[in-house]
């Protein structure tokens, strides 16, 4: 018997982000760069303890455990002829469509449905999700459509009923009420290695109060998507026509063609070398090969999708240029800005010019690289830190998804040109808001001398100023909190919309910057990311081959490491060096690695496998063994991302070095 092909929700938004996908998900010859594994995006967010919370919030309800559509269907319809009734996991279905509802709520002839998000929204702010010119906001178009498409579900399936929707979220205004919430929702994993959370019989009535997450009713958004036009398949439709179209090309495996955009470059339908060599197809080329009638020889060209930070990519694939040889100088207007360095679109022409006279020799703009660097004071520091954001706050007062920084690596450079790895921070026990002391332990490390400080991105100085202010609205007694202020905005820059505005005096350099605006290599094809600039910085410069390719990280006499021995970073195979991320022992033993790939990429996601590694040793039920091997694996990831910035800055002092020959 063929199973029928219901369009879900999952599956409707996937068609929002591009119709012609619906013919490729879950078809196992098509490859698919997602994670195959939810479990692994809904840990890293919160997911998992968000919905299982907001069912506390709902007590009394039937959950419908099964995954049988008829028996799900069935135990639902009988529970709806209860004149009051909650339902967990509710499943209805109506023609080609079948949703589950996380929460729905019957009283009398009113359904109320709740979609849980592990999403985070200030309730007491009631932020529109409307921008200025009265259209949806494209940040939250995802979670509204998703709710309004249960709506248009449940009304032509219920038409006796009135229907009301909710987005239930992380209410980032609200306190948590006890400590130790957190740690009442664990994750485990039944003998068919199906996950699900654990509710503590401890949780009480005072831990639900008041609550940490928010209703929001969203039934103006759904009637202004139900009342606007879509185009599809080269017609304007409406809202449930579209629906309608979306649900037969699922029920009858129809390929709805979608036209090229910019939004190509999120498809996840591609294929890798090794899984296009292991027979995989690619979906993002079929569409292409059958729009633009392409042949496989034209996707070995880069096109206008790899150029970096291109704001006109539409309008070019719109005017039928599409490969990068394609795109000329006018394109770009490159002009210079008011900074050192070179501009954005000076870069983007850089990238361009270069591909397309294949030159693959190295661009430094050397005035302003070497002055920068003559400005540094010795001994430098390079220090990296990995973060979360947890729903559920581990103590009393403390928010839904505040920053927690749980983990830094520390290397210096001496004058000399000595290296070490000079310190590092971990705290993974479990439910502890480890902040204050991660900040101590930093302190501790960089207040010994007044050296040059470097960071990789933003991401330092931002994680430092939401430390600073979680330190100064802290109703609890903290001896040192201004010492651990002024030490803060020593080494920072105030962000944006901050209540105080300061530039510390060793405020950090930011090498990301300064790799946008100094240093080009077409190794990266444009990409800014250390990962991607680590392994072109070490395939040119000479003294890092020479350096690396010895023995000598955590060897005695060699560099100081506190993770590594007789480590050698440099390996060639192909006449290429092995990217250094490649070598390190994988972060879990029972993720794929096209999972663990993903997880690591830190331009796909924004979790990544630190975090998701943190979220497991806090959340799931594991032995020591396995969380002491996560632990290890942790400290090795993180002294990498830091020993990459002395790489890079290395290698940048061999190549200033190469031009004074």
């Amino acid at each position: 018997m063929i199973k029928k092909r219901y369009l879900t929700k999952s599956r409707f938004k996937l068609a929002t982000e591009c119709p012609t996908k619906l013919f490729y998900t879950g078809k196992n010859e098509y490859a698919n760069q997602d994670l195959d594994d939810s479990f692994l995006l809904a840990l890293a967010d919160g997911g998992f303890q968000v919905g299982e919370l907001a069912k506390q919030y709902f007590p009394g309800g039937h959950f419908i455990e099964t995954l049988d559509y008829k028996e799900s269907l069935a135990r639902t319809h009988e529970l709806l002829a209860l004149p009051e009734v909650v339902i967990y996991e509710a499943a209805i279905a109506t023609e080609n469509f079948f949703i589950r509802v996380d929460i729905l709520v019957k009283d009398g002839n009113r359904l109320s449905l709740y979609e849980v998000k592990s999403k985070s929204y200030d309730f007491s702010k009631s932020k529109s999700f409307l921008k200025k010119d009265g259209t949806i906001l494209a940040s939250w178009k995802p979670y509204l459509y998703d709710v309004a498409f249960q709506k248009h579900v449940l009304n032509l399936a219920l038409p006796q009923y009135e229907v009301e929707a909710y987005l239930t979220m992380a209410d980032t205004s609200s306190l948590c009420p006890t400590d130790g919430l957190n740690q009442k929702f664990r994750l485990i994993t039944d003998q068919n290695g199906r996950k699900s959370v654990r509710v503590a019989e401890s949780l009480t009535e005072e831990d639900l109060t008041p609550p940490i997450l928010c209703n929001v009713n969203v039934d103006a958004e759904c009637n202004q998507i139900y009342s606007e036009m879509y185009e599809c398949n080269g017609s304007l439709v409406s809202f449930r026509q579209l629906a309608d179209q979306f649900a037969f090309s699922y029920a009858t495996d129809t390929k709805i063609p979608s036209p090229i955009s910019k939004a190509c470059g999120e498809c996840e339908f591609y294929t890798t070398d090794a899984e296009r060599e292991a027979g995989l197809k690619s979906g993002k080329e079929e569409c292409w090969k059958e729009i633009l009638g392409w042949s496989d020889e034209d996707f070995a060209s880069l096109t206008v999708l790899d150029v970096w930070n291109f704001r006109k990519k539409d309008a070019l694939i719109e005017d039928g240029r599409i490969k990068i040889t394609d795109i000329t100088k006018a394109d770009v207007e490159p002009k210079p800005d008011q900074k050192l360095g070179i501009s954005p679109s000076e870069r983007q022409w850089l990238q361009i010019e270069k591909y397309q006279k294949n030159d693959q020799s190295v661009w430094l703009d050397r005035t302003n690289l070497q002055r920068e660097m003559n400005s540094w004071v010795f001994p430098l520091h390079f220090i990296d830190f990995e973060t979360s954001m947890v729903a559920i706050p581990f103590n009393a007062g403390r928010r839904p998804y505040e920053g927690i920084a749980f983990q830094f690596s520390h290397h210096v450079v001496h004058s000399d040109g000595q290296v070490q790895h000079a310190g590092e921070y971990l705290n993974t026990a479990v439910g502890v808001f480890p902040n204050y002391d991660f900040v101590r332990a930093l302190k501790s490390q960089l207040e010994g001398d007044n050296g040059s400080i470097f960071r990789y991105s933003n991401h330092e100085n931002s994680y430092l100023n939401t430390i600073y202010r979680q330190l100064e609205s802290d109703q609890n007694e903290i001896k040192d909190r201004i010492e651990l202020c002024d030490f803060i905005k020593s080494i920072t820059k105030s962000v944006e919309k901050s209540s105080e505005e300061w530039t510390g005096e060793r405020n950090m350099v930011d090498m990301w910057e300064m790799v946008k605006r100094y240093y080009y290599d077409p190794a990266t094809n444009g990409s800014n990311s250390i990962k991607q600039v680590l392994p072109a910085i070490l395939n040119s410069s000479k003294f890092l081959q020479e350096t690396y390719s010895k023995p000598i990280y955590g060897a005695k006499g060699g560099i100081k490491s506190l993770n590594f021995k007789d480590w050698q970073w440099i390996n060639i195979e192909d006449g290429k060096v092995v990217d250094p991320y490649k070598m390190l022992p994988k972060m879990f033993q029972d993720v794929s690695d096209k999972d663990m790939r993903m997880l690591s990429d830190d331009e796909l996601r924004d979790g990544g496998a630190a975090m998701t590694a943190y979220a497991r040793m806090q959340f799931e039920e594991m032995s020591d063994y396995e969380r002491e091997e996560i632990r290890k694996a942790l400290l090795k990831y993180c002294e990498l991302d830091t020993m990459a910035m002395v790489m890079l800055y290395e290698g940048w002092r061999d190549l200033l070095q190469q031009g004074k020959q």
